[in-house]
């Protein structure tokens, strides 16, 4: 019986263990993910400034279309038409994806 309590404890301990260093891996990974989130974040800015240079400039030619762009630092954004008064960018890097939508 003292066996099996000892071996009860050390599966709880062990399990508790485990747990506690999968939430700390899990911290570890979203910390290191600001700066891909950060970037993510910039590139769909870049993206409605990009759309908005399209719709209030005098030619007719667009800079940004629906591909994606590819910005110097490797983050890239795409420009998503939700419409005549909206205008939708989703920036990407790494894993992490940010998206804005304005709407006139």
């Amino acid at each position: 019986m003292m066996l099996f309590t000892v071996m009860v404890l050390s599966g709880a301990i062990l399990s508790a263990t485990t747990l506690a260093a999968l939430l700390v891996l899990f911290q570890l990974r979203q910390t290191s993910d600001v700066a891909a989130s950060t970037r993510a974040i910039f590139a769909a800015d870049t993206g409605i400034e990009c759309a908005f240079y399209d719709r209030f400039r005098t030619t007719s030619l667009p800079l940004c279309t629906g591909t994606v762009n590819t910005l110097d630092n490797g983050a890239e954004f795409r420009m998503i038409s939700s419409g005549p008064d909206s205008i939708k960018s989703v920036g990407k890097f790494a894993r992490s994806a940010r998206a804005f939508e304005v709407t006139f």
